[in-house]
């Protein structure tokens, strides 16, 4: 089973890093688009679009990911000093009267939606001229269809959590600076980084540990 759930976190952990790479498109998109239109005097009418469309399709495609790494955005300031069974029982609550019928109308709907753009050859009307949004639409099932996946994979993660008492683990990825972290690499036990005892600095190319006697400067 936990293989199972780790492919599922692989694959949308895999297109997220993929469709990360759209922001990089969106912003020399906007860059050429500025130097175009106030140097070169020819702005693109399309461009307009063709922006809403790539940002649009990262923040869909980029659901499963984050939901994958935990890292949608909790309203509940308890929710953390809640035991592993305690969230697990809240977080099944929560996918299945909440997410599980929100995710489900939005591949449906989505999916329709993409249909009727396919078959009427959509185009936008925002601008003249206006782009092809068809392919848009079309992500708008597949990033549902998506979400949906990785739910059942954090629901399955509820049930073992039920079952063990504790969270099963998940696939690593880049993560934002871990203070708590950085000083059990580093081996720091005073709370106060930089105090008289220790401090942290770069050493062939690395962190490391560098101790050093009160009014001692390390250089």
């Amino acid at each position: 089973m936990q293989k199972l759930l780790l492919s599922i976190d692989k694959l949308s952990t895999l297109l997220g890093h993929t469709f990360s790479w759209l922001i990089v498109v969106l912003t020399l998109l906007i860059s050429w688009e500025v130097f175009s239109r106030y140097v070169l005097g020819m702005p693109h009418a399309w461009a307009f679009d063709v922006q809403i469309m790539l940002y649009g399709t990262l923040f869909m495609m980029a659901g499963a990911y984050t939901l994958a790494k935990n890292g949608h955005v909790r309203g509940d300031v308890l929710y953390g000093f809640f035991e592993p069974r305690t969230q697990a029982t809240v977080d099944l609550i929560l996918y299945l009267v909440f997410f599980i019928p929100g995710v489900v109308a939005l591949s449906y709907a989505g999916y329709n939606f993409a249909a009727d753009s396919f078959r009427i050859n959509e185009h936008s009307s925002i601008s003249a001229d206006g782009p092809p949004i068809y392919p848009f639409k079309a992500v708008i099932p597949i990033a549902g269809t998506m979400l949906l996946l990785q739910g059942l994979v954090e629901i399955a993660r509820c049930i073992i959590c039920l079952r063990d008492g504790e969270w099963p683990s998940r696939v690593e990825d880049v993560e934002e600076v871990d203070v708590d972290k950085l000083k059990e690499m580093v081996r720091i036990d005073d709370p106060e980084v930089g105090n008289d005892q220790a401090t942290v600095g770069y050493e062939g190319g690395g962190l490391v540990h560098l101790p050093e006697r009160r009014g001692e400067v390390k250089r």
